[in-house]
């Protein structure tokens, strides 16, 4: 298994704008030129982050973004699940998708939807705060 780049970038984001938490507003450019990610990218991230409810967004002076909760809060699950959808490892586990030739006879699907809690859950143990902090 493996994390999209898009997912890889959203934690990169999320765990710069968590350092700047309980600080002042930062904007999506300045979370692009501490990440080192190109611009257009944070800007698309951000706005599927503030769509999930992970940061919120103000406009104006003194603009810019912040975590919509504690760092704590926000889980390396939510921001996956907000550039990716919900966390399923089969497709056939992807909202009753049906367009595998075996399943009808698979004795495996019954037990996806098991994994995938399984994964999600090990996700969900990891908090921002954690991949936020600084290794040496």
């Amino acid at each position: 298994m493996r994390l999209s780049s898009m997912a890889d970038y959203a934690v990169i984001t999320m765990s710069a704008a968590a350092r700047h938490c309980g600080g002042i507003r930062v904007s999506a450019a300045r979370l692009a030129e501490e990440t080192g990610l190109p611009a257009p990218t944070v800007q698309k991230l951000v706005s599927r982050l503030t769509a999930a409810g992970l940061l919120r967004s103000t406009r104006g002076v003194g603009g810019g973004l912040k975590l919509a909760r504690p760092a704590a809060a926000i889980t390396l699950a939510d921001i996956v699940e907000a550039v990716e959808g919900p966390i399923a490892l089969a497709p056939c586990h992807e909202g009753g998708r049906a367009d595998c030739s075996l399943e009808t006879c698979c004795t495996v699907k019954p037990h996806w939807s098991l994994v995938s809690a399984a994964v999600r859950g090990a996700l969900a143990d990891v908090s921002l705060t954690r991949l936020a902090e600084a290794r040496p």
